[in-house]
């Protein structure tokens, strides 16, 4: 029988409780999870998912949505066009 070791993570009880919901739709617990989270770190000897520092202007409209400024939004590629006047 292989070793065991515990690993003890502090999360926000909704996060874990929500997080649960999903794994256990998939069949995984909580301590099956993390296990296949770890092996993919293992295996690929980093985060199994892209981890970005977003560009400035990403950023930039990022901050505008969060004060809410009013954005433009467009339904088809061809109003954008024509709102860019391209």
């Amino acid at each position: 029988m292989a070793k065991e070791t515990v690993v003890r993570a502090r999360v926000e009880p909704a996060l874990k409780e929500n997080a649960e919901r999903v794994l256990k739709q998939l069949g995984l617990s909580t301590s099956q999870a993390i296990t296949l989270f770890l092996k993919q770190v293992e295996l690929r000897k980093g985060l199994p998912f892209p981890v970005e520092i977003p560009c400035s202007e990403t950023s930039k409209t990022f901050r505008d949505t969060a004060k809410d400024r009013k954005l433009k939004r467009f339904e088809r590629a061809d109003e954008l066009i024509e709102d860019l006047g391209i």
